[in-house]
């Protein structure tokens, strides 16, 4: 290398350095002060303890809490327990204290007041340990003590109670969100068993006496509609996950249509579009055959004439759109929302249910629209990510 090619060599790295440079200094100077940026580390590590805590207290979601934890408040150690028992314990003297955390917080558990333990209560035999004191708080759901976030270390002082009962509280707020969310689940699976069950009765019914029309008349056809009506039955009460792809969803609403045009006839027009890209999309189960047979049931039973469904799966982007809708006598749309806002027990096939189900997997925004109006047919329709953390068919 001449002379030349390496002082051109040094300069293009001396720029690169001093780039690299700049661009550091910008970033630590986009934090801001330094009260900033201690901002901005306690709310990152309280949004990384978060997702764990909403978990609610088990022992897996404890143990991953519990570092960030001890991150906010800053201490030698952390311990989460509830009666009886320690879920977890993070930072030092784990072999010497971890057990008797649970010990520590009885008091807290049973009375639900904070506590401050000293070395007499705390210590153990290793003159080394930094496990010296301890501040205790109760973590609290619906009024109700379920566990205690303890913060131990050398020495204690007002402002570790007050940091140490602050983050009680959030955890605690945290516990509370847990809850809420295992209680909307439950209450959803009791009305997915629900919706099962307003499906039998009507379309069971129709289905065995239309199935019942032919057996004199064309058995084979009898047959053939008994057998689409086990497979349709055989989906629609099935024991699995709560998700399913839009593929199996779209061959149950075939045979629920297959069974729904035997007992119309030529009164009933389907018409399917499909996006052959959107069938492994993963929604919940049971999604789209009640929007269907609210179409057949409410858009065409009370029709003369020939009435039209039509069913669109369409790809747009990275969501799937599935569209249902009928050229039927339409409703009022103050009753649609009082029925989706939960307001109203109208004869309607689970559209409530649906609409619930697919905002708490995807968000609000991934409820049902419906567009209706009286003798304006209905349209409903509604959008889910094509991929979705979590998410999966059963």
């Amino acid at each position: 290398m001449t002379g030349t090619q390496a002082a051109v060599v040094a300069a293009v790295l001396l720029a690169a350095g001093l780039l690299l440079a700049v661009r550091t200094l910008r970033r630590r100077a986009d934090l801001g002060t330094p009260v900033d940026r201690a901002t901005f580390t306690t709310l990152h590590t309280a949004s990384l303890a978060a997702p764990h805590l909403r978990e609610g207290l088990t022992p897996s979601g404890a143990a991953k809490a519990a570092r960030h934890l001890r991150a906010l408040l800053g201490t030698p150690a952390v311990a989460l327990s509830v009666a009886g028992r320690t879920l977890a314990w993070d930072g030092a003297g784990a072999a010497e204290h971890s057990a008797a955390a649970a010990e520590h917080a009885a008091d807290v558990l049973d009375g639900g007041r904070p506590a401050v333990l000293g070395p007499r209560e705390v210590a153990c035999d290793k003159p080394s340990c930094p496990i010296q004191h301890a501040v205790v708080v109760p973590l609290v759901c619906d009024d109700k003590v379920v566990g205690a976030l303890a913060a131990y270390g050398t020495q204690t002082s007002a402002g570790l109670v007050r940091a140490t009962d602050e983050v009680g509280r959030w955890v605690s707020a945290n516990i509370e969100l847990a809850e809420l969310d295992r209680s909307r689940t439950r209450a959803i699976e009791a009305e997915l068993r629900a919706l099962r069950a307003q499906i039998s009765p009507h379309f069971v019914y129709n289905s065995l006496a239309a199935i019942a029309s032919f057996v004199r008349t064309d058995p084979e056809r009898a047959r053939e509609l008994l057998l689409e009506f086990a497979d349709f039955t055989r989906y629609a009460f099935r024991r699995g996950g709560e998700f399913t792809t839009l593929a199996d969803e779209l061959q149950n609403v075939e045979r629920y249509l297959v069974l729904e045009k035997a007992r119309f006839g030529d009164r009933l027009e389907v018409r399917l579009l499909i996006a052959p890209e959107v069938l492994p999309v993963v929604l919940p189960f049971l999604a789209v055959q009640p929007l269907v047979e609210n179409a057949v049931r409410h858009g065409l039973e009370g029709k003369s004439g020939v009435g039209l469904i039509t069913l669109v799966a369409e790809d747009v982007g990275s969501h799937a759109l599935i569209c249902v809708e009928d050229d039927g006598l339409g409703t009022d749309p103050e009753l649609v929302r009082r029925v989706l806002a939960g307001e109203s027990e109208a004869d309607s096939i689970g559209l409530g249910n649906v609409d619930a189900r697919l905002r708490q997997v995807f968000g609000d925004d991934h409820g049902l629209v419906v567009e209706t109006g009286p003798g304006a047919g209905t349209k409903v329709w509604f959008r889910v990510p094509k991929f979705s953390p979590g998410v999966h068919a059963g």
